[in-house]
C-alpha cells in the first residue's frame, strides 16, 4: 500500500491548529522540529497534568485528505494544519491500519503508528459541530473516531507535500488502533 503527502504543518505554540509549511523536519524520538509537541513525553497539556513521564506517542499528527473533503462535503471548512495535523495524505486508509504500522515518508523519514487520536471539544471552538463530524458508529454500534492517527518518529528526516509514503504492516496478529 502506498499514498503520498499533501501537504506539512506545524506549531510552535500549544494552539488548535497548525500552519502550512513547505516542509518539516521529523527528529528521531521527538518528532516535528520546532512542533510544540515535539519531545520523549508527553507535551499536550491535560497529559502533562496527569503525569508529565508518560512517554510521547503522539509525536506527529496524521490526518487523511479524504477526511477532509468529507468535512468540505458536510459544510465546514477543513484545510491542511487545521485540525492539529503535522502531515495531510493521500491514498492511505490511516483508520484502517494495524498499531504498529511503520510508514516510511520521502528519502529517510520513518513513523510507527501508535494509535488514534482522540476528539476533542476543541474541534468544537473551531467549527461548530466539528466534534460530531468526525465521530461515527460501525455496523456494531462501536464508535468510530476519524481524526486521524498519532505516531512516533523511528527515523528522521525531511518531509515535503509530494513525498510518497510507503505502508508497513506489522507481523500478525494486528492490533487495531486505539486512542492515544
Amino acid at each position: 500500500m502506498t499514498g503520498s503527502v499533501v501537504a506539512v504543518s506545524r506549531g510552535p505554540r500549544h494552539k488548535f491548529s497548525k500552519s502550512p509549511e513547505m516542509r518539516i523536519r521529523l527528529l528521531a524520538g521527538l518528532g516535528v522540529e520546532g512542533d510544540a509537541h515535539m519531545g520523549e513525553t508527553v507535551k499536550h497539556r491535560s497529559r502533562v497534568r496527569v503525569d508529565p513521564t508518560q512517554p510521547n506517542l503522539r509525536q506527529v499528527h496524521l490526518v487523511h485528505a479524504e477526511l477532509h473533503a468529507e468535512l468540505k462535503a458536510a459544510g465546514f471548512k477543513v484545510h491542511p494544519g487545521d485540525i492539529g495535523e503535522n502531515i495531510t495524505t493521500r491514498g492511505i486508509d490511516l483508520l484502517g491500519l494495524p498499531t504498529g504500522t511503520v510508514l516510511r515518508i520521502g528519502a529517510t523519514a520513518v513513523l510507527r503508528i501508535t494509535g488514534l487520536r482522540n476528539p476533542c471539544t476543541q474541534l468544537d471552538g473551531f467549527q461548530q459541530g466539528l466534534t460530531a463530524a468526525v465521530l461515527d458508529r460501525d455496523a456494531e454500534g462501536r464508535i468510530v473516531r476519524k481524526a486521524g492517527v498519532m505516531s512516533v518518529v523511528l527515523e528522521g528526516g525531511e518531509v515535503i507535500p509530494g513525498d510518497p509514503i510507503k505502508v508497513e504492516l506489522p507481523l500478525e496478529p494486528h492490533l487495531p488502533l486505539a486512542p492515544v
